[in-house]
């Protein structure tokens, strides 16, 4: 089990977490990952946009090992956590991949749905489409964040048959317990700005949205929301076939599903994440023998900054991707 120690100048939750978020902006934009973008039509006449890169050497394309990340809520492959996976993935020879999900590829969709926390059909039509390409190749899939729910729901949902898509999986500081995250979300500090930061760029997304197909949902109440849970009662929830926030929270969930998983998974959380509750974590009663679960003391919601941070500014996002890319890739 990886062992995270945090740097002593950022000594909780909020300050992993802010820190490597705004330093990521000045960073990743002078990563070096140059990503070559594919769009795949869907099954119901939509697309997404998928960013790949693949290592430099003289081989056949489809022999080369893939890494799958599956991105947070309003992530891309221009987040720091997907370019720090994606270096690690090209350290080791393999080629990375990252599917957007739909509308965040910096181009709004064409059908009226978005995407949400629980929505582990598109994972699997994803993966199988990937599979399909290089039967034989090995795969792993990574999720942050809402990408590690609904990964992780996938996984138990299909349980034997993960096994013939992916070697394993990984979710990372993922909401697993949608309810718990969703009222943590709502309170104080975090309502005050992560929710902020999350609402002003969902919120003209979904505007967006409206004005492709007016009427879909109240346009008018929507730009009033201050939380996630009225953003999800008015644009998630009945978006996506569900009755409400609760019912939505609740059935999107990953918890109760993981004593299903079959798929070597591998579950990393930290218990001073501000967006996930301690309490909320699953137990190892709670999941199969075939789930691991990594609870770190620290690190924040997908920060894990470094030590060795001062080497250089990449150094501050590489100690996580690569212990979890490490624990992934044993599982040949």
């Amino acid at each position: 089990m990886w062992v995270y120690q945090p740097p002593s100048w950022l000594p909780d939750g909020h300050s992993q977490t802010i820190v490597p978020s705004l330093w990521a902006g000045r960073t990743v934009p002078r990563s070096g990952i140059r990503f070559q973008r594919e769009r795949w039509t869907t099954p119901d006449e939509d697309f997404i946009d998928v960013d790949r890169v693949r290592p430099h050497r003289q081989s056949v394309p489809a022999a080369w090992p893939l890494l799958v990340v599956f991105h947070g809520l309003e992530g891309s492959s221009q987040s720091h956590y997907a370019q720090g996976f994606a270096r690690y993935a090209l350290t080791q020879g393999c080629e990375c991949a990252i599917p957007h999900f739909r509308g965040c590829s910096g181009e709004l969709n064409v059908t009226p749905r978005a995407y949400h926390s629980g929505d582990f059909a598109e994972i699997d039509w994803i993966l199988r489409r990937f599979k399909a390409e290089a039967p034989h190749r090995p795969i792993w899939a990574v999720g942050i964040s809402l990408g590690g729910n609904a990964l992780s729901k996938w996984a138990g949902e299909s349980g034997a048959q993960a096994l013939h898509l992916v070697q394993a999986v990984a979710a990372v500081c993922s909401p697993l317990d949608l309810a718990a995250s969703g009222r943590a979300m709502g309170q104080g500090f975090n309502r005050h700005v992560y929710t902020r930061m999350f609402l002003n760029t969902m919120i003209p997304k979904a505007l967006q949205k409206w004005k492709q197909f007016p009427h879909l949902f109240d346009a008018p109440a929507l730009q009033k929301a201050k939380t996630l849970y009225e953003f999800d009662d008015l644009f998630t929830a009945p978006l996506h076939g569900y009755k409400n926030t609760e019912d939505y929270w609740l059935r999107a969930s990953a918890l109760p599903v993981l004593h299903k998983i079959q798929v070597p998974s591998l579950l990393l959380n930290a218990k001073n994440d501000p967006f996930i509750p301690a309490s909320s974590l699953p137990t190892p009663q709670q999941v199969s023998s075939q789930v691991s679960l990594w609870q770190s003391r620290h690190g924040g919601h997908v920060g894990f900054p470094s030590h060795h941070w001062q080497q250089s500014a990449q150094a501050l996002f590489m100690e996580m991707p690569s212990a979890v890319g490490a624990w992934l890739f044993h599982h040949r």
